[in-house]
């Protein structure tokens, strides 16, 4: 028996209500009858039904057409199927535009007609999931497109709220795969500049030869194969935003030059002699810890100051796992319409490893893994033999209990910088000396954790 599905017959002859209620008995868990437009109605009005099988002609002066637009237009989400005895074209293109999910001609194939209502019901389960997932979705926290009802993601959704109608510097930090150029491009789409330019520049793709024309453009002939005069990134988005994107990975000439360009607002093209100006709003972002590249002398203290003036922190994916079943229904859905797929499910079990992994390549890599089974699994519910095989290299007890490297890094620190804090009575020098580190790295550091 099918869990969970009312059924209405309406129909005038009692002979094939009473056959098609005794035909589809195992199809349904709860079936009734009515015999005219208006016994059905009422019936409709006290039962939720989420398939009706109506008959064409019905007695009185409302028939089975009339019947399909005043149920749905009471309850849009209810399937329909019409029979009748006087099939026609015209009939089925009417009974099809007023919203019947199929048309199905008398005398009735019982067969037939146990296919077409496992397949309606089947169709009105899937546009009842859809429309949960778009309820979860549209109640959980989202940003440009970017997921997350966690309190720290909802925390970096304020901050973009806050900060993306300003001309404030922005510096993104973050992990690989966390999604720092979906929250710069949420800075523009929520700001005045989200008309004009958004250039995103990824600094540590480039070879250092290449790294100023990219960014300032060159003159034509200004070295070999400069054939023609280019414009750069920074030309390029005058009046709207500029991403730099692995901002750390510049080499410190290059950084000067940056440094320069972000004091002035003015540069020189590559071979060129006019002074040129560029308004736009900076964002960069890094996923190196630069409070240790400043120490080590990679990265200009100057330089962090000037792009570090609005700072955002976004969480890698294992600190929100809470997130990661909402995020997995987003991908899922959205895979399925890319794919053309029926929408698929997660198994409790399969979840249960996906929620407890470590995820080292955060959202990209979940993104990633979700398109590959929607392509790749031929079933409505992905199981854990579905998963990919570093999914089944431990136990789902095991996961639990193992943790990433960086994870255990990360709550050491936290608990001895908390443990210093406590012993030096929050005296942030103490503290920092007792910890052996400076107290700008301390202050980033409580920052990262919370501890204010």
């Amino acid at each position: 028996m099918t869990d969970g599905l009312n059924l209405l017959i309406v129909d005038d002859e009692p002979n094939i209500r009473a056959g098609l209620e005794k035909g589809l008995q195992t199809e349904a868990d709860f079936i009734t009858t009515a015999a005219d437009f208006n016994e059905a109605l009422d019936k409709f009005n006290e039962v939720h039904f989420q398939i009706v099988i109506a008959d064409v002609r019905l007695p009185g002066d409302r028939d089975g057409l009339d019947l399909i637009s005043s149920i749905l237009e009471r309850k849009p989400d209810t399937t329909v199927i019409i029979i009748t005895a006087h099939g026609t074209v015209e009939t089925a293109v009417d009974a099809m535009r007023r919203g019947a999910f199929d048309f199905v001609t008398k005398p009735v194939d019982l067969n037939l007609i146990r296919q077409q209502v496992r397949k309606a019901f089947n169709h009105h389960r899937l546009q009842t999931e859809n429309q949960v997932l778009k309820d979860r979705l549209a109640g959980a926290g989202e940003i440009s497109g970017i997921i997350g009802s966690c309190a720290s993601m909802q925390e970096v959704f304020q901050q973009v709220r806050q900060v993306a109608d300003t001309d404030a510097t922005v510096l993104i930090q973050g992990e690989s795969g966390t999604g720092k150029e979906l929250i710069a491009r949420a800075l523009h789409d929520l700001s005045s500049r989200s008309s004009r330019p958004f250039v995103a520049v990824n600094l540590g793709a480039l070879p250092e030869s290449l790294l100023e024309s990219e960014l300032f453009g060159h003159e034509k002939g200004s070295f070999t194969g400069a054939s023609r005069t280019k414009p750069g990134c920074f030309e390029q988005s005058r009046g709207g935003t500029l991403f730099l994107d692995e901002v750390t990975e510049i080499p410190p000439k290059s950084q000067v030059d940056l440094l320069r360009v972000l004091e002035t607002g003015q540069f020189r093209r590559v071979g060129g002699e006019e002074l040129l100006s560029s308004d736009a709003r900076i964002v960069s972002a890094t996923n190196k810890d630069i409070q240790v590249l400043i120490e080590e002398e990679t990265v200009r203290e100057d330089l962090y100051y000037r792009l570090n003036i609005i700072p955002i922190h976004i969480p890698p994916l294992r600190r929100r796992r809470e997130d990661i079943p909402l995020l997995i229904e987003h991908f899922l859905q959205h895979f399925c319409d890319r794919h053309v797929r029926p929408l698929k499910h997660v198994s409790e079990e399969a979840m249960y490893l996906l929620t407890s992994h470590s995820w080292p390549g955060n959202v990209r890599q979940l993104r990633n893994v979700m398109e590959r089974l929607v392509v790749t699994v031929n079933h409505e519910q992905i199981e854990v033999e579905h998963l990919p095989a570093e999914f089944h290299r431990t136990s789902g007890a095991e996961k639990a209990l193992v943790r990433s490297l960086a994870e255990v890094v990360e709550e050491a620190e936290k608990q001895a910088i908390t443990a210093a804090l406590i012993a030096s009575d929050y005296h942030r020098e103490q503290t920092a000396k007792k910890l052996g580190v400076s107290v700008r790295t301390l202050h980033y550091k409580m920052s990262r954790y919370g501890l204010h």
